[in-house]
């Protein structure tokens, strides 16, 4: 399976946040290594830009050996259809680069319930029961080419997967739902508060690379104590 990790510079509330330091390591750079740790994803391109914002993001991908795609800033979509038409995969799971927890386990369940089900899109953010940062979509390639002239909105260009469940009824979309709703919690870098808390979970477990430490554990020991208070 081929995984698109979205990612450039200019983020409106944490500009360059996808280069700031977790551990040693760049941000992208972990959430590169939480996907590669999928027993299922063969392939990580990081769909970023050509713009000047993201000459440094490039550099790094360059200097880590991480493929990457550079186009539009813009259209989103456009960047994502480019790579399908270069690796001409049949499928792509869609990964943002604010995700430094995300689970490989989790990928791993929704890309088998992708495989085992004629549909066209595997989803758990549709509606939400999983925690923001443990966001997986995966779609298939054909679906998603067909009905790019359609995205028109600048808001479709941007947020990929909005067209399809904003026409839902059209599409073939499967869920995976938590049983317990955890959609409260945030486990993705939006804010630099955000970073410090990230920065100091990945300090305190020193081999969060390893697989078997699942979102769900991250949040009992790390998120749940401190919103209960």
């Amino acid at each position: 399976m081929l995984c698109i990790v979205q990612a450039r510079m200019s983020s409106r509330r944490l500009p360059g946040k996808v280069l700031m330091k977790i551990q040693g390591k760049t941000l992208i750079e972990r959430v590169v290594e939480r996907v590669s740790k999928s027993k299922h994803v063969t392939k990580i391109i990081v769909a970023t830009t050509k713009h000047n914002t993201d000459r440094s993001l490039r550099k790094l991908c360059l200097k880590k050996k991480i493929e990457y795609y550079a186009g539009s800033l813009p259209n989103v979509a456009h960047r994502f259809y480019e790579i399908l038409k270069k690796f001409d995969s049949k499928s792509f799971l869609r990964i943002t680069a604010d995700s430094p927890f995300i689970d490989p386990q989790l990928i791993d369940k929704c890309l088998i319930k992708f495989n085992s089900t004629n549909c066209d899109i595997v989803t758990n953010v549709f509606p939400r029961t999983f925690p923001k940062g443990q966001s997986v979509e995966i779609i298939k390639s054909s679906v998603f080419k067909k009905n790019l002239p359609k995205m028109k909105k600048k808001a479709y260009l941007e947020h990929i997967t909005k067209f399809f469940y904003e026409n839902k009824n059209n599409f073939k979309i499967n869920t995976i739902k938590n049983n317990e709703n955890y959609s409260k919690f945030n486990m993705c870098v939006d804010t630099a508060n955000d970073m410090r808390r990230v920065r100091i979970i990945y300090k305190k477990i020193p081999h969060l690379n390893n697989r078997k430490i699942s979102w769900k554990k991250i949040i009992k020991k790390y998120y749940e104590k401190k919103t209960s208070r």
